[in-house]
């Protein structure tokens, strides 16, 4: 009876700290938006996560843009901001991962969904941005981020080297080059120069 006791105490207290680490709605809308261009950010919907660690629509959006906020369960920070003719892809992956599939294995379900029209990926070029950060450089009291660092995902599903005169790998840092080619996933990566 002891044993179950404290184990229920030390449960509970568990609980309490996860919930404490999740900054608040606002928190978390103000660190997320910061991935996305200026007159982006103030339009944007916006997905994090409730005080229970439950993945939910924070802020509805007005414009083209969805941003997400950081998982509090990762070690460093990490928010990402994209078109909303993205959104289907990007869903499908994150009901992907909750239903415990790899990589590779999101890969080739998304792959063939996209071939056989069950799952839409956009007819233009679409961006993703990615900033990314330290945990130390973060104040989860302001959502300030000090010395984040942003690159730039650029959608063009099927597209190839050839197609696009892309080479398949950067000869310099910030070159752009095409990852995944010739596949649904197919896009321009940007990783500028790190100071």
């Amino acid at each position: 009876m002891t044993k179950t006791f404290f184990s229920c105490i030390a449960l509970a207290a568990a609980f309490n700290v996860s919930a404490q680490t999740i900054p608040g709605p606002e928190i978390q809308i103000k660190t997320a938006v910061m991935a996305a261009p200026s007159e982006k950010q103030a339009g944007a919907k916006v997905y994090g996560y409730a005080s229970d660690g439950t993945f939910k629509v924070l802020r509805e959006g007005s414009n083209d843009f969805v941003c997400l906020a950081d998982d509090p369960k990762k070690e460093d920070i990490s928010v990402s901001c994209y078109h909303r003719e993205l959104d289907s892809f990007m869903e499908r992956g994150r009901a992907l991962v909750k239903e415990g599939k790899n990589p590779k294995e999101i890969f080739d379900i998304r792959e063939k969904e996209v071939k056989e029209g069950k799952l839409s990926m956009p007819k233009q070029s679409s961006t993703l941005y990615a900033l990314s950060g330290s945990r130390d450089n973060y104040d989860a009291a302001t959502g300030a981020l000090k010395n984040g660092y942003l690159r730039y995902v650029v959608y063009i599903p099927f597209a190839t080297s050839e197609s696009t005169g892309l080479p398949l790998k950067p000869d310099v840092p910030g070159m752009p080059w095409i990852m995944d080619p010739g596949t649904h996933r197919a896009h321009i990566m940007i990783n500028p120069a790190k100071p």
